[in-house]
């Protein structure tokens, strides 16, 4: 099964946003420039879907 989570950080802070702080359970918190929103990421990203919907709240384009 894949894991989407390093590449969309990698994406993230290619884009600008930064991790804020650790979320409850398994997710980080992070912060994005361009929407001036937070927004959740979890540890593991096993769907592309969740991976895209993440980059969508961030204001970038699907990559996944």
């Amino acid at each position: 099964m894949a894991d989407f989570g390093p590449e969309l950080r990698r994406l993230l802070r290619k884009a600008g946003c930064s991790k804020i702080r650790d979320g409850k359970g398994s997710h980080e918190i992070w912060t994005s420039p361009r929407t001036q929103r937070a927004f959740p990421v979890p540890q593991r990203i096993r769907s592309r879907h969740t991976a895209n919907a993440i980059l969508k709240q961030t204001g970038l384009p699907k990559a996944f």
